[in-house]
């Protein structure tokens, strides 16, 4: 149960990367809206349609649609990705309100400037040299307790993120805990970090992920992963991301030693989808699953699934209301062991970061 404390403790240091990313810089940014309001602030950053500033006078990030943006204006150097995947790094300068669309100037430190459509603009991020304020991601929890059978159940996920100019990297953690009286407790864990580098050809990147599940109903003791391949987003823009993975992969599972005494390697091919759809203010929806059909001669035919989902209802300021699955599941588990383990949960998400 080592993983289960390991995880936790990361939980535990991941909440604590708010109150660095809130060290703020001075708020000069101009930001003007289609209605021709106009206000000074501090621009965080862009995601998923939505633009999040900080502003003196207002408690907290607001959240800006990108979408009725006229213009903006910064001296603070950005990390800016359009819909091509191509990244450049640089001040913001729009072109006049009365242009569209929209053009967003970049000037490079080169002293070279590219102009890209602010509509075909789906990231900006502040090129801190603060290490903490790159961090950006959530958490949530969900708790349920049946008094009538005496039942409870726990859940936790949080995920972080760290971006750079061509590469980020990504860590997820995800626990499910239930007790009923008279029953053994069944606890899921799984801990897992990815990252990847753009490649020089359009929206294609190479990337790897490490992932570590501890499952009480399959029981897996521990489950280790290990992955690497080429990949590719599909769709990259203000309304949805979808990417792809395809690689090698290698797999050990050690089981509780009345289900199998030694431990199974595997080794397989790896197919990743990640697919994220979001609405402005109003919900996100999150996809990923892995597949892993085995190419050992001894497993052939033998494949491992595994997905984790959750749409998010925003509700005010950081906070969101969310519903959670996850599962995974083995074709050919040990004998007389469970090939699946899967769960639902309903809870409370809060986002940090520039979010």
């Amino acid at each position: 149960m080592n993983l289960r404390y390991g995880c936790v403790s990361l939980l535990l240091g991941g909440s604590l990367f708010p109150s660095a990313a809130l060290l703020g810089r001075e708020k000069s940014d101009v930001v003007v809206m289609q209605n021709g309001y106009r206000f000074t602030c501090e621009i965080k950053g862009l995601d998923a349609g939505v633009l999040y500033v900080s502003i003196d006078y207002v408690d907290g990030t607001i959240s800006v649609d990108w979408k009725k943006v006229a213009r903006l204006e910064s001296s603070q150097s950005f990390i800016v990705k359009n819909e091509n995947g191509l990244v450049y790094t640089g001040v913001l300068n729009s072109t006049k309100e009365t242009a569209r669309p929209i053009t967003l100037q970049v000037a490079e430190p080169g002293g070279q400037s590219v102009e890209l459509r602010a509509d075909r603009v789906v990231k900006l991020g502040e090129t801190s040299d603060r290490f903490w304020q790159r961090f950006n991601g959530y958490t949530s929890l969900g708790f349920i307790f049946s008094k009538g059978n005496e039942t409870s159940q726990l859940n936790i996920t949080s995920e972080t993120e760290y971006l750079r100019e061509q590469w980020a990297a990504h860590a997820f953690y995800n626990s499910s805990l239930s007790a009923a009286s008279g029953e053994a407790v069944s606890a899921r864990n799984q801990i897992g970090f990815d990252g990847f580098r753009r490649l020089p050809r359009e929206n294609y990147f190479y990337g790897g992920r490490v992932d570590f599940l501890q499952s009480s109903e399959e029981h897996i003791q521990l489950q280790t992963s290990v992955g690497f391949g080429l990949g590719r987003f599909l769709r990259d823009s203000n309304q949805s991301r979808i990417s792809v993975l395809g690689g090698l992969a290698w797999q050990n599972t050690l089981y509780d030693q009345r289900v199998l005494k030694n431990g199974q390697n595997l080794g397989a091919a790896m197919i990743v989808l990640d697919a994220r759809i979001f609405r402005f203010s109003k919900m996100n929806l999150i996809f990923k699953s892995s597949v892993f059909p085995a190419i050992s001669s001894a497993d052939l035919g033998r494949v491992r699934f595994n997905t984790n989902a959750s749409y998010y209802v925003k509700l005010t300021g950081d906070l969101s209301w969310t519903v959670s699955f996850y599962g995974n599941w083995d074709n050919r588990p040990p004998l007389r062991n469970s090939g699946s383990d899967y769960g639902s949960s309903v809870g409370l998400s809060w986002t940090y970061g520039y979010k």
